[in-house]
């Protein structure tokens, strides 16, 4: 493989949807902007406290709770995407990943009737072997291309679990 090929390989997205280049900044970005304006509010936060009084002190904790909140649930869902790429990567090396080879929509949408018949052979196999998180990260990845975005996220959520467990 050329450097060209290798440079393209890391920017463009994995065959199990991974992330590209441009979208891992673009969530830098949005996260860094969030972290700047969580900063300003807690600052505003912490003043209200420090005026005194009943409801200054209610409302500048509360903003604290809710911002600390946010930034947990932001964080949550970065260390997904981070544990799902790991997994991803690990079938990319073993080539256990499934072909990309739904046929798709001028405008590039799988189509669905396809992604529907192929789901099945995902779904037989966890059910095969339920504790394999490479079967049950492959059906992830059919739900996604079926269109089942929670049913996908609860898969991949398990076949991270699975593989932290052994």
């Amino acid at each position: 493989m050329s450097s060209t090929d290798r440079a393209a390989a890391t920017v463009s997205a994995s065959p199990a949807g991974g992330a590209t280049l441009r979208s891992k900044l673009w969530v830098a970005f949005v996260v860094l902007l969030t972290l700047f304006f969580a900063f300003f509010v807690v600052r505003a936060a912490v003043a209200l406290i420090g005026a005194g009084g009943a409801l200054p002190v209610a409302i500048g904790v509360s903003v604290i709770v809710v911002v600390a909140l946010g930034l947990a649930l932001i964080g949550r869902e970065l260390l997904f995407g981070l544990q799902t790429e790991r997994l991803a990567a690990i079938l990319e090396a073993e080539e256990g990943l499934p072909e990309d080879d739904l046929p798709r929509s001028p405008g590039g949408r799988i189509d669905r009737a396809a992604a529907d018949a192929q789901f099945a052979g995902f779904a037989e196999a966890v059910r095969a072997a339920p504790h394999d998180w490479r079967a049950r990260y492959r059906l992830s990845l059919a739900y996604a291309a079926a269109g089942d975005r929670p049913r996908a996220r609860a898969a991949a959520r398990e076949a991270v679990r699975l593989h932290r467990v052994g």
